[in-house]
C-alpha cells in the first residue's frame, strides 16, 4: 500500500519554511529521550498519510447486532424500551434556591425587589461518590399500546440492578396539580406485582439476570417478579384555575359549599367563584407523556453483600416517556414546568439529547449521558468518566470522595502537560485560553516540529510532536521541566462592521523556555460531546458534501484521510483540528501518548513521540490496557448534546427563570434565518443523519444538528500555522462543530478564561466570525454587513445552541 507523508509542496513554503528546511537538514539525528536542555536530539521520522482515499475501508461496515438492545419491537408490535440510570444526589427541578409559586410558599429565587438571586447549583447533574460502583442500574419498559385489538395501554416495568433492592421507588407522573409540590413529587407509584412488598424495610427484590438483546426474559408476562410494576392509567387530579394571585392553583372547596370550585381571576386583582372539578383517572393512551423516576433503595446489608460500605439511597435521572414512542427528552411547561417532550427541532443530539436543567447545574451540562442510554452500557459509561477523572500518575480522582484507581497508577511518563484528560478538558469543554502575559499554555497543546529538504514535516527534535512541559519529582511534587511554553504577548489589530461598531482582533505570542521550534501549532482541547454522534456518520455522506468546485462563494471542502495505527488500512479522517483522527479510539490513544506520557496498544512506546519508524520495534511500555482504552472511547461515544434552548420553559409566576432557560424565540429563529442567509451553513452543516453500523444503538440511525460537515476548509492566511497534517495544509482547519456553543462560559465556570478558534484568541463569537478568511470570507462580509439587530439576532441563535 503506497503511504505518503504529510508535506507542503516546495513551491508554496514562504521564506521562514526554507529557513525551517536549512536547519533540519543540519541536524544530526541520535536515539532517545526529548530534551530541550542541549542534549542530543531525537531521531525523528515523518508520520505517514494516503495521497487520497483509494481503497477506504468505513470503520462501521453493515449492521451489526449492537453491543446492547435499547429498543425494539416484538413481532406482535409490543414496543421494549431499555435504559440504565445511576445515582443522583438530588432531583432534576431543585436549584440552589427553593422555590413555590408567588403567595404559597418560600420563593428564593428573587429577592424582595422583585431582583434574581443566585445562590448556587443544585445537585442533579454532578456525580455521586463512587457512582462508578454498584450505582448504575436498568429499566425495562414494555409497552403494549401498539398491539393490534389493545385498547387500554399497559405499561411492565422491570428493574436490573447490581444489588438487591427494597420493592417500590418508582414515581410515576410529576405533581404538577399541587402548588406545595414545586422541585420534585409525583402523583403515582404504579402497582406492584406483589403488592405485599410495599413498605417492606428489607432489600426483598434479589438480583436479575440481564435480558438477552431483542428478547424478554419473561416471554410470557413479560414481568420479571412480584417486585415489577405495572401502569395504565393517568392519575387523577384537581383541575387548575387561575386564582387572584394570577397563578394556576388547585379547585377550592369553598366554605358552605358541597362541591368544589375553581377561583377565577378578573383583571388580574379579584376574582370570582366558578364551578370546579377533579379531574378522574383515565386509561393511558398513545401519546401520553409520563414522567418517571427510579429511586435507589438499597440496605447495607445489601450493599456489604457486594462489597460496599458506601451509601446505599440515591435519586436518580427524571425521564419522560411517551407512551408508543419511547423516551423522549423534556422540558418544564406550565403548570409547574411539567414535563413535555421537547420538539424535534430542539434535538440536536437526537433522542439522546439532554434535556432542559432546571437544577442549575449547567457546568455538569456537558458530562452527561444519552437520554436513551441502555442498561448496561450506563455503566460503560461510568467507568469510562472514572478513567478520564483520574490522575494517570497517583490514580486519584479528581472529584472528592472517590476511589482511587489502582490501574492507571504509575502509567504517566517522565514528562507530560497534564496527568488527567479533565485537566485539559475543563467539565468537558475546551481548555483555557491565552489570556495573560506570562500564562503557561499546558493546558492546551502545542504541536511542533521542522519539515526536510523533501517538505516532509518531522516531529521536533528536541521535543518530538508536542511539547511536553512538567514532571513531578521524587515526592510527588508537580515541577517545571525548563521547557514551558508561555503567552508572551499579543498581536492585536482592529475591524470594523458596518454600523461603526470596532472589534477588536488579537492572537497569542508564545515564548519557549527551551529551544524555539521551527514550526509551531497551538491547539486548544474541544469539548467532547457527540463524539458518538459524529464517529456514526457515514463515510458516503461526509464525502458526498466535497464540491468538486467551489461553490459561488468559493467555498469547497475536502477530505482528509489517515493510516489506521492499528491494521495500516485506509480510513476517513474526522476528528481533530485538521481531521487528523479516524476513531474515538485513535484520538484517545493520541492524546493519552501526546498530552499525558500514557502509552496504549496503539502507540506502545514514548518512541512514538518521535514519529513512526520506531514506533511499533522499540521495547513496549507499561501504558493503559486494551480493556481501559476501550472504557475511554466507549464513554467518549456516550456524552450526550444538550438540547436547543429554543423554547420557552413554563417557570411559575415570580420565579425568576434560569438565565439560559430565559430565551426569546423569535429572535432565536431569526437568528437561525440570519446564519442560513449568510451561508454559514456551507460549512457547518446544520442538519445531517448517522448510520446503522454503530456499536451503540443509542447513536445509531439518529437526526442531529452538529452544524459541521467534518471536512477541510482554507481559512486563508490569519488562520494558517503552516503545520500540515495529511491532505490539511497549515491554512485548513476541519469545520468546528457548533452545538453546544452558547453554553461555553458556563461549562468552563471558574476554570479559566474562554476563548474560540484553534488556539483560543477569540474572546468573543464575534471575534471569532471576523477571524475567518478564505473560504469563509464572504461569508464574513456578510456577517459583517448585518444590521445590529439581525447580528444581535445571529449571536442569540448561536447562544441557544
Amino acid at each position: 500500500m503506497a503511504q505518503r507523508s504529510g508535506r507542503l509542496p516546495l513551491f508554496r513554503l514562504t521564506a521562514s519554511a526554507l529557513t525551517v528546511l536549512v536547519g533540519a537538514a543540519l541536524l544530526t539525528t541520535y536515539g532517545g529521550e526529548s530534551r530541550a536542555d542541549g542534549a542530543r536530539p531525537l531521531a525523528t521520522s515523518p508520520f505517514p498519510f494516503p495521497h487520497d482515499g483509494t481503497g477506504m475501508v468505513p470503520l462501521w461496515p453493515g449492521s451489526p447486532e449492537p453491543i446492547e438492545s435499547t429498543q425494539f419491537t416484538l413481532p406482535d408490535g409490543t414496543l421494549v424500551t431499555r435504559f440504565g440510570l445511576v445515582g443522583r444526589n438530588r432531583h432534576a427541578r431543585e436549584r440552589g434556591e427553593g422555590w413555590a409559586e408567588i403567595g404559597y410558599g418560600k420563593n428564593e429565587t428573587v429577592d424582595a425587589a422583585g431582583n434574581p438571586v443566585d445562590k448556587g447549583p443544585g445537585h442533579y447533574l454532578d456525580f455521586v461518590k463512587n457512582y462508578f460502583q454498584n450505582r448504575t442500574w436498568g429499566v425495562e419498559i414494555i409497552d403494549n399500546s401498539r398491539v393490534a385489538g389493545v385498547t387500554v395501554p399497559t405499561l411492565k416495568i422491570n428493574n436490573y440492578f447490581q444489588e438487591a433492592q427494597r420493592a417500590g421507588g418508582r414515581s410515576f407522573f410529576h405533581r404538577f396539580d399541587s402548588p406545595g409540590v414545586t422541585g420534585f413529587g409525583w402523583m403515582s407509584p404504579g402497582k406492584l406485582v406483589d403488592s405485599k412488598l410495599y413498605g417492606v424495610d428489607e432489600a426483598n427484590c434479589p438480583v436479575v439476570p440481564r435480558p438477552p438483546n431483542g428478547a424478554l426474559l419473561h416471554p410470557d408476562t413479560g414481568l420479571n417478579d412480584g417486585c415489577s410494576a405495572t401502569v395504565n392509567s393517568f392519575p387523577g387530579h384537581d383541575a387548575l384555575s387561575y386564582d387572584t394571585n394570577g397563578v394556576l392553583v388547585p379547585s377550592k372547596n369553598v366554605p358552605g359549599a358541597t362541591r368544589f370550585y375553581d377561583f377565577a381571576v378578573t383583571n388580574g386583582e379579584t376574582g370570582i367563584f366558578v364551578p370546579g372539578k377533579n379531574v378522574p383517572s383515565r386509561p393511558l393512551k398513545v401519546g401520553d407523556a409520563v414522567e418517571f423516576t427510579q429511586a435507589f433503595f438499597s440496605t447495607p446489608e445489601a450493599m456489604a453483600a457486594v462489597g460496599d460500605n458506601g451509601a446505599f439511597h440515591y435519586y436518580t435521572t427524571e425521564v419522560t416517556y411517551v407512551v408508543g414512542t419511547g423516551l423522549r427528552p423534556w422540558y418544564g411547561i406550565q403548570p409547574r414546568l411539567n414535563s413535555a417532550p421537547l420538539p424535534d427541532e430542539t434535538l440536536q443530539g437526537g433522542t439522546g439529547s439532554v434535556s432542559y436543567d432546571y437544577s442549575d447545574g449547567s457546568t455538569f451540562i456537558f458530562q452527561q449521558q444519552q437520554n436513551n442510554i441502555g442498561m448496561q452500557d450506563m455503566q460503560r459509561f461510568v467507568e469510562g468518566r472514572r478513567l478520564l477523572h483520574s490522575n494517570m500518575t497517583t490514580g486519584d480522582h479528581n472529584e472528592p470522595g472517590n476511589d482511587r484507581n489502582p490501574n492507571v497508577v504509575g502509567l504517566q511518563g517522565p514528562s507530560f502537560n497534564q496527568s488527567s484528560c479533565f485537566a485539559c478538558h475543563v467539565n468537558n469543554g475546551r481548555s483555557p485560553a491565552p489570556a495573560t502575559l506570562n500564562q503557561k499554555v499546558d493546558q492546551m497543546v502545542v504541536r511542533v516540529g521542522a519539515y526536510d529538504q523533501q517538505g516532509q514535516l518531522l516531529p521536533d527534535p528536541n521535543y518530538g510532536v508536542t511539547v511536553q512541559m512538567n514532571a513531578y519529582d521524587a515526592k510527588g511534587k508537580l515541577v517545571d521541566l525548563g521547557r514551558s511554553v508561555r503567552v508572551a504577548g499579543f498581536d492585536t489589530h482592529s475591524v470594523s462592521l458596518a454600523d461603526g461598531t470596532s472589534v477588536e482582533l488579537r492572537k497569542p505570542r508564545l515564548s519557549f523556555s527551551g529551544p524555539v521550534p521551527q514550526v509551531v501549532s497551538l491547539r486548544a482541547a474541544q469539548p467532547i460531546i457527540g463524539l458518538g454522534l459524529l464517529e456514526a456518520i457515514p463515510e458516503a455522506d461526509i464525502l458526498a458534501r466535497v464540491r468538486a468546485t467551489p461553490d459561488e462563494d468559493g467555498v469547497k471542502g475536502q477530505a482528509n484521510f489517515v493510516f489506521d495505527p492499528d491494521t495500516g488500512a485506509v480510513r476517513l479522517g474526522r476528528f481533530g483540528w485538521k481531521a487528523g483522527k479516524f476513531s474515538l479510539r485513535h484520538q484517545s490513544a493520541s492524546a493519552l501518548l501526546e498530552d499525558m506520557s500514557v502509552t496504549t496498544s496503539v502507540f506502545p512506546s514514548r518512541e512514538c513521540l518521535s514519529g513512526p519508524a520506531t514506533c511499533k520495534t522499540a521495547p513496549a511500555e507499561k501504558g493503559l490496557t486494551d480493556a481501559d482504552l476501550q472504557a475511554v472511547s466507549r464513554y467518549l461515544s456516550l456524552v450526550a448534546v444538550p438540547a436547543q434552548r429554543s423554547v420557552e420553559s413554563g417557570f411559575p409566576k415570580g420565579v425568576a427563570p434560569l438565565p439560559y432557560l430565559d430565551v426569546d424565540p423569535p429572535k432565536i429563529a431569526r437568528g437561525e434565518a440570519v446564519f442560513k442567509s449568510a451561508h454559514c451553513a456551507s460549512c457547518h452543516t446544520a442538519q445531517m443523519k448517522t448510520g446503522s453500523g454503530h456499536e451503540f444503538q443509542e447513536v445509531r440511525d439518529q437526526t442531529i444538528k452538529p452544524y459541521t460537515d467534518l471536512l477541510l476548509h482554507d481559512m486563508g492566511p490569519d488562520l494558517a500555522d503552516n503545520y500540515a497534517e495529511g491532505l490539511a495544509s497549515g491554512s485548513m482547519w476541519r469545520t468546528t462543530p457548533l452545538w453546544g456553543i452558547g453554553y461555553t462560559e458556563r461549562v468552563m465556570g471558574t476554570g479559566g478564561t474562554v476563548g474560540y478558534l484553534h488556539d483560543g484568541r477569540a474572546r468573543t463569537l464575534t471575534e471569532a466570525v471576523m477571524w475567518h478568511g478564505g473560504e469563509a470570507e464572504r461569508a464574513k462580509q456578510r456577517f459583517a454587513a448585518l444590521a445590529a439587530a439581525d447580528r444581535q439576532a445571529l449571536l442569540a441563535f448561536l447562544q441557544s445552541l
